[in-house]
């Protein structure tokens, strides 16, 4: 028997969604994150505030970013916790249709034409 659990539905994007069609910057409401993002084309994102992480190296936590990698001990502060190898998304990375990509980020900024949906979680 499967156990109905409010905080596991919201920290996977059942707070709600967002589309973005357009070049610009979205962010999710006050106090939540972008969990997944699902792209309907195929989209580049800003350099430096395309995909902005919110990361907590102190609590163990990296997500990959625009301008922040993530997992990599030896430049990312290691507390035991990273990986290494971990790079920060540049802006020749195209992100693919059909691609989902989960994490926890406050803001997504499209640099050319694309289309995706952001998931908001907790």
């Amino acid at each position: 028997m499967g156990i109905n659990s409010t905080e596991v539905a919201y920290g996977f994007g059942q707070m709600g969604s967002v589309l973005n069609n357009a070049v610009g910057a979205i962010t999710p409401p006050s106090g939540k994150v972008f969990v997944a993002i699902t792209f309907l084309t195929d989209t580049t994102l800003n350099t430096t505030l395309g995909l902005v992480a919110d990361n907590d190296v102190t609590a163990g936590l990296e997500y990959f970013g625009s301008g922040t990698l993530a997992h990599d001990a030896v430049l990312s502060p290691d507390l035991g916790e990273s990986g290494t190898g971990g790079v920060a998304v540049v802006t020749a990375t195209i992100f693919p249709k059909g691609l989902t990509i989960y994490g926890r980020w406050t803001k997504v900024t499209t640099v050319t034409s694309g289309q995706y949906i952001a998931y908001i979680g907790a």
